[in-house]
């Protein structure tokens, strides 16, 4: 449940801080004062697309944040885990605007994507815009609300799966059926360059090393004639380094013994002679090490060349050749595969069958809950003023010779009889602009029934409604709130009546500077606000008491 909404600095808003109830509320107010900002403000959070034209005018940045109450949400609570957020009892979304375009997400304090925003976002909010009617005249939201109804849409994926999977065997099949002889050269160009690339054998590691051992090798002579120089220079006659680090070590101790100050230097020359030690130690060992080895070199720099010129063939750097082996390799079993058309054309006939049986189940559970669904609306229909209307969905076969598509074997189509005649027509060929509105919000009820989602919010759907309609849509959504919080932007002083707790939208010009502002309404400035949306500019005793006798209907 939603339970906090902070918006500061958004559109016309300077600060709001917002506690939400459970039960229905309504949100009403004078045309233009901001009610449908709130909507989007919560949207934002939800991972809307990021207008810069949301920051209030002089600010730098638009912040919004909403919380919400994870206690009945397991589901969510177990996604924040996989995704590595703090699991906590509340979930707090925060979303940033920058003036200049940037926009920044947060889940529970982690910096987050607007896809992750998105995706946590359909576990809690479902929201139904004031134009929901208009994108039921789209086959795709058609056959979306259906699946969605009846718990359908992971079934459907796994339809839009199989379908590219069987339509990829198709397509190779064919290609290997018309392309069987080039097939065949690319196979033997791949053996041998497979082979040629496998008897290399080229080790991870061992370019460097050979580089290494190659440098050694062709620099041998030098590096022998300076070991033996060292040597010389450290050992060897009166001058050698050794004999005059020992000769002046002996003459300082001797200081050392009649000024004990010196004793620090008698330990460091100690200290250096047993490094000149280490010295000597390491170039003898190193000039009895190293040869001339001609043979090895010539060895090395031929398999250096080898190497070299195959890395050029395959146009990769040196490191990359064991790579482009395994791809080579992956692309002979490929078109190993296509050449056996026996082996291919099973394969396509195993994804055909698997197509045809997901397919099948999905009609299936679409037939069941088209049923369903239909009785379902007609009978909110029927509370609607639209009693003589029948809702039906139906699932007419794609055109003749259509093997299915990835959306299933069948269209989905919302029809309506007893409109205009008791012909079963599309939706968009019958209903008026006032029908289509009311059969929309007959179908949004319907449908936010068997929902899992605990907040929804209607934002202005009873557009076109009035009178005794208004009130049943009242009713309606009150009888929504028994098991979900709801709330509705609405006009209708019939619907705002029927709302457990009730909030206002004004709007103040302060300098030239608008803001909007909401306030929750008492019981007695809540008739007043149903008594200005019933009477308009002048509020009677009249409007006063036809508000009273709305809210005591309850």
């Amino acid at each position: 449940m939603l339970q906090r909404l902070s918006v500061r600095d958004f559109v016309i808003v300077d600060r709001l801080e917002l506690e939400f109830s459970s039960g229905f509320g309504a949100l009403t107010g004078e045309t233009g004062a901001g009610k449908s900002i709130l909507i989007d403000a919560l949207t934002l959070t939800l991972g809307e697309r990021a207008d810069p034209g949301v920051v209030r005018s002089g600010k730098e940045k638009a912040e919004v944040a909403a919380v919400f109450d994870l206690a009945r949400l397991p589901k969510v609570r177990a996604w924040l885990a996989e995704q590595d957020f703090a699991d906590e009892e509340e979930l707090l979304l925060r979303r940033v605007v920058e003036a200049g375009g940037r926009s920044r997400a947060y889940i529970n304090g982690s910096p987050a994507s607007v896809q992750q925003l998105r995706a946590v976002g359909e576990f809690l909010v479902d929201i139904h815009g004031q134009h929901a009617h208009q994108s039921l005249l789209r086959a795709e939201a058609q056959r979306a609300l259906l699946d969605s109804h009846g718990q359908l849409t992971a079934l459907a994926q796994e339809v839009a799966v199989a379908w590219k999977a069987r339509q990829h065997l198709i397509r190779t099949l064919a290609a290997a059926a018309a392309g069987s002889a080039a097939s065949s050269q690319e196979r033997d160009m791949l053996a041998w360059q497979i082979r040629e690339l496998a008897e290399l054998d080229l080790r991870a590691g061992e370019w460097p090393e050979l580089e290494a051992e190659q440098r050694r090798l062709a620099h041998a002579a030098s590096l022998i004639e300076g070991a033996h120089h060292i040597l010389a220079a450290l050992t060897e006659g009166e001058g050698a380094c050794e004999s005059l680090l020992a000769s002046v070590r002996n003459r300082l101790g001797d200081m050392a013994a009649v000024d004990a100050t010196l004793a620090e230097g008698v330990d460091a020359l100690a200290s250096a002679q047993a490094e000149i030690s280490e010295v000597i130690s390491l170039m003898r060992r190193y000039a009895d090490k190293v040869e001339l080895e001609p043979e090895r070199l010539k060895e090395i720099e031929a398999r250096q060349d080898a190497i070299l010129n195959l890395a050029r063939k395959h146009r990769v750097e040196v490191p990359e050749l064991p790579e482009c082996l395994v791809r080579l390799r992956q692309r002979f079993t490929e078109l190993e595969r296509v050449a056996d058309m026996k082996i291919l054309s099973a394969e396509t006939e195993v994804a055909r069958k698997t197509y045809a049986t997901l397919a099948a189940r999905l009609t299936a559970g679409r037939e069941q809950t088209a049923a369903a669904l239909g009785a379902a609306v007609s009978q909110e229909m029927r509370q609607l003023a639209l009693a003589s209307g029948r809702f039906t969905v139906a699932l007419p076969p794609l055109r003749e010779g259509a093997e299915g598509s990835a959306n299933g074997a069948e269209q989905v189509e919302f029809r309506v009889s007893g409109l205009a005649d008791n012909e079963a027509r599309p939706l968009s060929k019958v209903a008026s602009g006032g029908e289509l509105s009311r059969i929309s919000l007959a179908l949004q009820v319907v449908a936010s029934q068997t929902a899992a989602v605990p907040t929804l919010i209607f934002d202005e759907v009873d557009v076109g409604i009035g009178g005794g309609v208004a009130e049943i849509v009242g009713r309606l959504l009150r009888q929504l709130g028994e098991t979900r919080q709801v709330l509705c932007v609405t006009h209708l002083p019939q619907v705002a009546a029927r709302a457990d707790w009730h909030w206002q939208v004004s709007k103040t010009a302060d300098a030239g500077v608008i803001e909007s502002r909401i306030a929750v309404l008492t019981a007695e400035s809540r008739v007043e606000e149903i008594a200005r949306m019933l009477g308009g500019v002048e509020i009677t005793a009249t409007t006063r008491q036809h508000a009273r006798e709305l809210l005591q209907t309850l």
